[in-house]
C-alpha cells in the first residue's frame, strides 16, 4: 500500500477521528430549532460538501432565515465542546502516524470540516505535530467528489498525486481521491457500514482498523 508513496493524506471525520455520530446529532438538534424533522436522505445529500457548501444547502433546502456565515458559526459552537472533549482518534491512528513520521512520509489532512474545528480536535488529541499540512474544502473551489482539496494538499506537501495515498470513509471522498489521480484506502466506520460494499468497490484498499497497517 505504501510502496512508492511519499505522502499520506487523510480525511478527518470518520477517517482519522470517530465523529460521524456527532454530526448527525448536530443536524437533528439544529433543524429542531426550526421545528424541522431531519429527512432520511440528508446525510447522503450533503456527503462530501465543504462546510460552506453544506451551510448553503441547509439554508436553501430548509429555508433557514440566518445567513450562511451565521449557520456555520452556530455549528462551530455546537460542535466545539464535543470535538474538544468527546471525539477520539480511530483505533491504531496514532501508531500509524508515528510509523509514517519515522519513515519520512509526509502527511496531510484534507477535510470538509471547518478550520476552527479541525484545529480544535487535532490539538485536543495531541496529534497536530504529525501533520505537515492541514487544509479544508472551503479553501478550494469545490468540495468532494471534486479532486480540488486533495490536489491542493498534495501541492502544499510538494508531492505529485501519483505518490500520494488517501484515507477516506465515504464514497464522495473516495472519488475525490481517485479523481485527483491518487490511490485510496477506504476506512471502516460504523456510520457508513450500510454502504461498505460501495466503498470497497470504489477504493484500491480497505481496512477495518489502522492496526492492520501500523506495524
Amino acid at each position: 500500500m505504501l510502496k512508492d508513496k511519499k505522502a499520506v493524506i487523510f480525511d478527518l471525520d470518520g477517517t482519522l477521528v470517530d465523529s460521524m455520530w456527532m454530526w448527525k446529532q448536530i443536524d437533528i438538534e439544529f433543524l429542531n430549532r426550526y421545528n424541522i424533522e431531519i429527512p432520511d436522505d440528508l446525510q447522503r445529500a450533503i456527503e462530501g460538501m465543504s462546510f460552506s457548501e453544506t451551510a448553503g444547502y441547509f439554508k436553501e433546502r430548509f429555508e433557514i432565515p440566518e445567513d450562511v456565515e451565521t449557520i456555520k458559526s452556530i455549528w462551530n459552537e455546537m460542535a466545539y465542546l464535543k470535538y474538544k472533549n468527546e471525539v477520539p482518534l480511530k483505533e491504531g491512528v496514532l501508531s500509524f502516524l508515528q510509523m509514517l513520521k519515522k519513515n519520512g512520509i509526509k502527511t496531510g489532512i484534507a477535510t470538509s470540516n471547518s478550520r476552527h474545528l479541525v484545529q480544535t480536535v487535532v490539538e485536543s488529541l495531541g496529534v497536530e505535530e504529525y501533520f505537515d499540512a492541514i487544509h479544508t474544502s472551503c479553501e478550494v473551489a469545490k468540495g468532494k467528489p471534486a479532486p480540488d482539496i486533495y490536489l491542493y494538499v498534495a501541492d502544499k506537501l510538494e508531492v505529485a498525486p501519483e505518490h500520494c495515498l488517501v484515507f477516506e470513509d465515504i464514497p464522495q471522498g473516495i472519488m475525490a481521491g481517485k479523481n485527483a489521480g491518487m490511490q485510496v484506502c477506504a476506512v471502516q466506520d460504523e456510520f457508513s457500514r450500510d454502504i461498505e460494499e460501495e466503498k470497497r468497490s470504489l477504493a484500491d484498499y480497505f481496512i477495518e482498523s489502522y492496526l492492520e497497517i501500523a506495524g
